[in-house]
């Protein structure tokens, strides 16, 4: 048996498909004539066109043909005789067929980077995976098609990025382990909203595990069960059955005020990473989206996306959400959350140094090509602003001032528009201690519970040496949550929590108790936390 995280509850019995990163160095590949590399080469060109012509047909029928349309484009572009006849000049100069394909692809990737043009620089993403797709066919290290995995699959990776999430069809997928991470990282927050069973922070899973080895993932308890028995695969198959009727139980809960016994109406919200994740949120009987995090639109890509792009995402959601409350939260990147084209320096201390609203701050531009897109959007519903890792006064004056701008170019441009509230995360000390002064400036507060807790216990919520410290009931945060529905009570301001402590049972009849106005969980956990809710007094 293995040990890890639960972080995303449920039971997974499945087999498993172990997904490694191998490296695309091709340094120590020896050349050993022109033909031979020639040869190498068009025999990687062939298996690629032929594997990519399979999964656009297959795109074609289950996504539709605009979404085929991408990878057919990939094949006309590598078909092309100029790249072609490129890789193999340098294959004649004395160049392996791998070098042959990264240095002509690197010339395109660089071409088409430093244009203008919008539609030409995405062609840059598309050579890139070309590139990539080659290299690991002649290396013959070729990645695992995340989107083709058998059903009942339990994935297994050091970790999962957003792109790599984006590409699981939850359908096939009976659980997902990893090395790294903990109940708030990336991995655990999409596999919750996707209600898939997860285990994280198993050391050594991806050696440790072979492929098509039968595995039992617990989410509950964060363990995972290699080669289990006859009586074990059982025992969990009964316990994975008698959860699943217990869920089925919840939908009594489905479009029903959200009210205590003593008649005090609250609501139950859905947190989404993605524009497509509103519909779950609906489909869940979420009241509102109290957490969008914005932070994925711009992760996994070679360049930030434009106003439009951003203006499409958030003006989905809210047609989706179909006049009901939209939380928006503003780039909340640097940390653990890297994007590399946004150069950000290394730090020290990420955590303590320059993220979230700092950046933002400070990279006015880009900021404001976001709120510049989030006003647009909210002609089509009831969107708010949230900025988050707030600390003083003046940043919210600042975000103000550039919401300002915005409008005033707007109006100036002729596009419509929409002022929405100004509200604010409170997920540091700092922000609880004087919430009150907060408060005279922040249309409504979102308590972050999950940067909360760490920042107030001094935990680094990703290290299991100190995991036992990672836990929002711990006094000192408890104190900082009270002191912030207290204070929002007292300016007469909503206060909602959008953090992972939502959904905690142990916590929602305190919280309830204390006056906090709406709960944002991940899209699987609105009725129960519902239910959770109704029962307390």
């Amino acid at each position: 048996m293995l040990k890890g995280i639960g972080a995303s509850q449920g039971y997974g019995i499945g087999k498993a498909v172990v997904i490694k990163n191998e490296s695309l160095d091709y340094s120590s590949v020896k050349y050993s004539d022109a033909e031979n590399e020639k040869k190498r080469l068009h025999d990687a060109v062939e298996k690629y066109c032929s594997q990519t012509q399979a999964l656009a047909e297959n795109l074609s029928k289950n996504a539709g043909e605009e979404e085929a349309e991408i990878l057919k484009g990939h094949l006309v572009m590598l078909q092309d005789p100029f790249m072609l006849s490129q890789m193999e000049d340098n294959i004649d100069s004395g160049s392996v067929a791998e070098a042959g394909v990264a240095t002509v692809c690197n010339m395109f990737i660089d071409m088409f980077s430093g244009v203008d043009d919008e539609l030409t620089r995405q062609r840059a993403s598309d050579v890139k995976d070309i590139r990539d797709c080659l290299l690991s066919i002649l290396l013959g290290t070729e990645t695992v098609d995340i989107s083709a995995v058998a059903p009942e699959s339990v994935l297994i990776a050091k970790d999962f990025t957003p792109s790599m999430t984006s590409q699981i069809n939850k359908e096939n997928v009976a659980a997902i382990i990893t090395e790294v991470g903990g109940v708030t990282s990336h991995s655990a927050i999409l596999a919750r909203a996707m209600g898939i069973p997860a285990v994280l922070s198993v050391k050594g899973v991806t050696d440790s595990v072979s492929d098509g080895e039968m595995l039992i993932a617990d989410g509950f308890k964060g363990k995972v069960i290699t080669d289990p028995s006859e009586a074990e695969l059982k025992k969990y198959r009964k316990k994975n059955d008698e959860y699943q009727k217990e869920k089925e139980s919840l939908s009594e809960y489905f479009g029903k005020p959200t009210v205590t016994k003593s008649g005090v109406l609250k609501k139950v919200y859905g947190n989404i990473a993605k524009a497509e994740d509103a519909q779950n949120v609906v489909q869940n009987g979420g009241e509102g989206i109290g957490l969008f995090r914005t932070e994925f639109l711009f992760m996994d890509r070679e360049h930030a996306p434009t106003e439009d792009e951003q203006f499409e995402a958030y003006s989905t959601v809210a047609k989706a959400l179909d006049g009901k409350e939209v939380i928006i939260r503003t780039l909340d990147i640097g940390g653990d959350k890297a994007v590399e084209y946004l150069n950000i320096d290394k730090e020290e201390n990420p955590f303590l140094g320059f993220r979230a609203i700092r950046y933002c701050l400070k990279n006015t531009e880009l900021f404001k090509t976001q709120l510049r897109a989030i006003l647009r959007a909210a002609q089509f519903g009831n969107i708010k602003i949230m900025l988050p890792l707030v600390t003083c006064v003046d940043e919210i004056k600042q975000a103000k001032v550039l919401i300002a701008e915005c409008i005033s170019e707007l109006e100036s441009e002729g596009k419509r528009y929409r002022d929405v509230p100004v509200g604010i995360m409170v997920e540091t000390p700092s922000a609880a201690i004087i919430s009150d002064l907060l408060a005279e400036e922040a249309a409504f507060f979102s308590i972050g519970t999950n940067d909360l807790t760490g920042y107030t216990m001094a935990v680094d919520r990703g290290n299991a040496n100190v995991s036992n410290l990672y836990d929002p009931t711990q006094p000192a945060v408890l104190r900082a949550i009270e002191m912030t529905i207290k204070n929002a009570k007292k300016a007469g301001i909503q206060v909602g929590m959008c953090g992972e402590a939502a959904a905690d049972e142990r916590l929602i009849p305190q919280l309830v108790e204390w006056g906090l106005d709406e709960f944002s969980v991940s899209p699987s956990s609105i009725l129960q936390t519902r239910k959770n809710i109704c029962n307390c007094k």
